[in-house]
């Protein structure tokens, strides 16, 4: 049998970051969630892989992404439901959104985007307790036989090379 290793040794951060992704998840119902966190540390931007901070919120990559160039969205106010945002606040996602999408495109240019926002913990949400957007870029054959036969993703860029893409044309349009 002809056994062939697929090298992915980015992934190893991931396993050894599972227990603390773990245990943010649980905090999550305490108010305490990563996403306040690095709301409340615009120092961290770079380490934290925040692309882009407005002053009422922030878009940041996924640190485990669906695909290459997964963006997540939130308001700098953790809160469980889009519905417990007042009106201005919502304006101020669904503007953050735009502007991710906006970079989305111009940055990695994508065929096509997916956006989803999972409300609850009931609804897949990892942070319930801070309501957030997935942008997940997509292309034409983006998902493959690794994803059906071995249940793996292949992400082919790091989260800091991927960063670094976004981050420039940030600094084009300032």
């Amino acid at each position: 049998m002809d056994h062939r290793s697929l090298w992915a040794p980015w992934r190893l951060p991931y396993l050894k970051d599972y227990e603390e992704a773990k245990r943010m998840s649980e905090e999550a119902d305490s108010g305490v969630t990563f996403l306040s966190a690095y709301w409340e540390d615009p120092a961290g931007d770079r380490d934290n892989h925040v692309v882009l901070r407005t002053e009422q919120g922030l878009i940041l990559l996924n640190r485990y992404p669906y695909a290459n160039g997964h963006l997540l969205v939130a308001l700098g106010e953790p809160r469980p439901a889009l519905v417990d945002y007042d009106s201005s606040q919502r304006a101020a996602f669904w503007s953050l959104v735009e502007s991710g999408m906006d970079l989305m495109q111009k940055a990695i240019n994508p065929e096509g985007i997916n956006f989803g926002i999972n409300q609850g913990a009931a609804a897949g949400a990892g942070v319930p307790g801070h309501l957030h957007g997935h942008l997940v870029p997509r292309w034409h054959g983006d998902t493959n036989a690794m994803t059906t036969v071995a249940g793996t993703r292949v992400i082919p860029a790091s989260l800091d090379a991927m960063a670094e893409m976004y981050r420039s044309v940030v600094q084009q349009a300032g």
